[in-house]
């Protein structure tokens, strides 16, 4: 009688095993730049440089207080509303300007202007335009995302195997199925890839926006802590936005792979 056949032991997958030393090598890091941290706060005063411990009690109790959850969600609110409505114009006219050329020398004069005008440079005719309130300050965002997503999204279609295209012409294609199947699936990664430039820009932009014009956001918070010298206030406020625009770069990535697979 034959013996039962042993089950295999499955091997680690190599993205799980790639996670894993991520994690390990990242913490480590992390870990020596707490203690160097700390070790350099040693040198000087509070008020100078505030120790790890020190910001983490600032931050317990902002949180407690209800102070840091209150300017966070207004920051957010902001960069996720211009961010998405400047990423779909950005891709819309990106896809337009890639496609056709008498669309593409329309928008030419104007991309190659406004993409060197830093998007701050505006705060000030959009408050006029628009009032101090969130229409400015999400149209600012607007700005500094649209460019970015829309110089990606032509370069994406640029890119795009002539061959591939010329197949789907053989195959019957006609030119919306082909800008539906070929172009658009072609074109996502690049779309992806500036949507993620775009994200850290939406960030920067409202920041400085909230700085000058708002009383309420981590930018408004940043310029609170800045004028009454609350070091370990500036040290929370700096770190929840990195935090926050890390949680939201990788919480863009996993959406961006569940929702499109082997395209994102």
């Amino acid at each position: 009688m034959p013996a039962p056949a042993r089950k295999r032991r499955k091997a680690v997958p190599g993205t799980t095993r790639s996670t894993l030393h991520a994690l390990l090598y990242g913490g480590a890091s992390v870990a020596v730049f707490i203690t160097i941290w700390q070790f350099a706060s040693t040198f000087y005063p509070p008020a100078l440089l505030p120790s790890p411990a020190r910001t983490l009690a600032t931050f317990l109790t902002a949180m407690q207080s209800g102070l840091l959850e209150g300017h966070v969600v207004a920051s957010m609110r902001r960069v996720l509303s211009g961010f998405a409505i400047g990423s779909a114009v950005g891709i819309v006219l990106g896809l337009l300007a890639g496609s056709l050329r008498l669309v593409r020398l329309a928008l030419d004069p104007y991309v190659n202007f406004f993409r060197f005008v830093p998007a701050i440079a505006l705060l000030t005719p959009f408050v006029v335009w628009f009032g101090i309130g969130e229409t400015s300050k999400v149209l600012l965002i607007v700005f500094a995302t649209m460019f970015i997503v829309l110089l990606n999204t032509v370069a994406g279609v640029d890119d795009i195997p002539r061959n591939r295209l010329r197949a789907g012409r053989m195959l019957g294609a006609n030119r919306c199925q082909e800008f539906a199947f070929i172009v658009v699936p072609s074109t996502l990664s690049y779309m992806l890839t500036g949507m993620r430039i775009a994200m850290g820009v939406s960030f920067a932009s409202i920041i400085v926006a909230e700085m000058v014009s708002a009383d309420a956001g981590l930018g408004f918070l940043l310029s609170y802590s800045m004028v009454i010298s609350a070091t370990d206030l500036q040290f929370v406020t700096i770190i929840c936005l990195g935090v926050l625009g890390f949680v939201t770069d990788k919480v863009f990535q996993w959406l961006a792979h569940a929702a499109l697979g082997r395209f994102a």
